[in-house]
């Protein structure tokens, strides 16, 4: 795995990670580390300056392409994609629209692996801003709490609604439940197609990507292939 500390400004202002420029990397795969790149004031700008903002420079996008931005199809296009970016998309970018969650007691006393499956979620590719689409497993041991399932699926669409790499979503999405639930024993499992793979360069339609994250109990083989069967249809 790339680590953040490999980045460095080279002396013709592009970056290099590992003496790799970002001309050798190319269509590569990267993956810097466990939080989302962001500025240190990213918060500066409120969302409606934001989608001001976003709304003017996609418009001058369009017109350096040669779209008539004068017609009715396409006039309110800017504004559309800009809400679109900061309410809903790219919603996950701020720690203000994380759902709230609660916790309650394991009165059941239901010590076996709870499994939410089949999560669908939609992402974006950060490295070409394509989507990512898919199903994510979330599964876990109670060490005394549980959580509401619904709750399970909204996390997985917080972390998704941002510009992603799939490995990251996947032990995001672990270790902040990790720290709601107080165990270790949590698993992930993000199973995803990338229209950057499928829609452009490559262009292979059929091809899917499998990324995990198996903590605590659930790196025992035995506890896998128990998750696996359940994960069966």
């Amino acid at each position: 795995m790339v680590t953040e500390k490999l980045k460095v400004k080279s002396k013709n202002n592009g970056y290099k990670l590992d003496n790799f420029s970002m001309e050798d990397i190319g269509d590569d795969h990267l993956y810097t580390g466990l939080e989302t790149p962001m500025k240190p004031d990213a918060f500066k700008l409120s969302d409606a300056d934001k989608k001001e903002r976003i709304a003017i420079l996609f418009e001058e996008i369009m017109d350096v392409m040669g779209l008539d931005l004068t017609d009715d199809s396409l006039k309110g296009t800017p504004g559309r994609v800009a809400k679109m970016y900061i309410d809903e998309i790219f919603s996950g970018l701020n720690p203000a629209n994380k759902p709230k969650i609660a916790l309650f007691d394991n009165k059941y006393q239901y010590n076996q692996m709870l499994v939410e499956k089949n999560i669908s979620f939609y992402s974006n590719c950060e490295h070409h801003f394509v989507p990512i689409y898919g199903k994510a497993h979330v599964a876990y041991v109670s060490s005394g709490k549980v959580i509401g399932l619904s709750k399970l699926n909204r996390l997985v669409q917080y972390y998704a609604k941002r510009p992603q790499v799939q490995e990251r979503l996947t032990n995001q999405i672990a270790e902040d439940l990790k720290q709601i639930l107080g165990t270790e024993d949590v698993a992930v499992i993000i199973d995803a197609k990338h229209l950057c793979v499928s829609s452009r360069g490559i262009k292979d339609e059929s091809s899917a990507t499998v990324t995990s994250y198996y903590g605590g109990v659930f790196n025992s083989s035995d506890k896998i292939a128990e998750l696996q069967n359940y994960l069966k249809d």
